[in-house]
């Protein structure tokens, strides 16, 4: 994926930069955040409200912790050795490694598409009420578009994403301003972990909506534009500068998350409505809290869908160029792409049910991308002076083992017959 490169703002005579100049370096984290917020996360966190109540927020919380070391590790990686986690996964594994990989990420990546996609079709539905295969096809045109303003330069693209990324942020607060949730449960369930045999299959779903294995590969793109291989020094800045970015953009997804989980766990489980569709929950939402909070909300999905599919398209260009060592142009990629989602819509599946499967194939292709990703981060002669400390390694390590161990409990339900 061909990615302009950004000038690198003036050094202040103090050697540091201005506080200013940080804004220059603030984008790579919000395009990847915009994957923490998409319909996939809509579907699976309105599903956790209404079903458990507030019982959940905790797996937002470490879910986020999880989101942000892999995503500075993964943009440390593409600022160190000025390639992505898929290029190096070709040339530092071997070949049978390397198509298993690419196939796990092929496969994270169709989920992702289906989710995004049919998340941005059901927005123009609930905002226009025209049929969902037409609204499908308002997606198509909308996602082109939105890719086609990197012609006029990436930074603008990076504008556009954070525009939605506000947009989604602004609905969902308000949304939770007219919920009146219970913040003393709040804040217990967010700090106080609790799971239920029979939640676990939603928690699941939640961690892999919320920790998405595509951007992990796109992140170490997504800073190649600041990439400055003529100077040895600006990459221990850039990456310093990285770390606010995701911190900033990492911290507003896990709010915006949370306040989805919240809202529906006030009107929805409050309400004694514990199995709501994403049609419903719109339904719902005008005769409890009026008709501004159902307009925002349609209008928060028809963002976050839009969003993340020109999102889940980078990142899938990212995939199949780095792995495979070949030019794909991401037009023809989002063409082939459009072809399941719309499947899905045209043969008429349950919208909630698919959003909430493709998070639980997204959580199972996690490790697919975190595992690597740790082995290269903690190698000296891949990252020189960036190579992740021991602490960080551990770290990223317990994660991994978290995820697979969530994983695996999800089969032992589901063969238990309780999932």
């Amino acid at each position: 994926m061909s990615l302009p490169r950004i000038a690198e703002p003036p050094a202040s005579p103090r050697g540091g930069w201005r506080s200013r100049e940080i804004w220059l370096y603030f984008g790579p984290a919000f395009i990847a955040s915009v994957a923490y917020i998409d319909p996939g996360n809509f579907a699976a966190n309105i599903q956790g409200g209404a079903q458990f109540g507030y019982l959940l927020l905790w797996v937002l919380l470490w879910s986020n912790l999880v989101a942000m070391l892999v995503q500075f590790l993964s943009a440390k990686l593409g600022i160190a050795t000025g390639k992505t986690l898929p290029q190096l996964c070709r040339e530092r594994f071997s070949a049978p490694v390397v198509i298993g990989l690419w196939l796990v990420a092929e496969i994270a990546a169709m989920a992702t598409d289906v989710a995004e996609f049919l998340g941005a079709a059901l927005g123009f539905f609930l905002l226009l009420h025209l049929p969902l295969l037409t609204c499908a096809l308002f997606t198509a045109a909308g996602v082109f578009l939105i890719l086609a303003i990197e012609v006029y330069g990436f930074r603008r693209l990076e504008h556009v994403i954070m525009l939605f990324v506000g947009v989604i942020a602004v609905a969902y607060f308000y949304e939770i301003v007219l919920a009146k949730p219970d913040w003393p449960q709040v804040v217990a369930s967010t700090f106080l972990p609790r799971l239920t045999r029979s939640s676990a299959y939603v928690a699941v779903a939640m961690l892999g909506a919320t920790v998405m294995p595509h951007v992990v590969y796109l992140h170490s793109a997504l800073v190649q534009h600041r990439y400055r291989p003529d100077d040895p020094s600006h990459s221990l800045r850039h990456a310093r500068y990285e770390l606010w970015d995701v911190l900033v953009a990492m911290n507003a997804s896990w709010l915006v998350n949370s306040a989805m989980l919240i809202m529906a766990a006030a009107v929805f489980f409050r309400g004694g409505m514990h199995d709501v569709s994403i049609e419903q929950a719109h339904q719902t939402l005008a005769p409890i809290l009026g008709p501004a909070s159902a307009f925002a909300f349609a209008l928060a999905l028809l963002c976050s869908g839009l969003s993340s599919s020109v999102v889940g398209t980078m990142a899938g260009q990212v995939v199949i160029e780095g792995f495979l060592n070949v030019n794909f142009n991401i037009f023809y990629r989002r063409a082939l792409t459009i072809i399941p989602a719309i499947i899905v819509i045209a043969i008429g599946m349950d919208p909630l049910r698919v959003l909430v499967f493709t998070q639980v194939v997204l959580s199972f292709a996690l490790p697919f991308a975190i595992i690597p990703l740790i082995l290269l981060v903690q190698d000296v002669k891949v990252m020189g002076r960036l190579a992740a400390q021991r602490t960080t390694a551990v770290l990223g390590w317990i994660a991994a083992a978290t995820i697979v161990a969530l994983n695996a409990y999800l089969i032992f339900l589901a063969f238990a017959g309780t999932a």
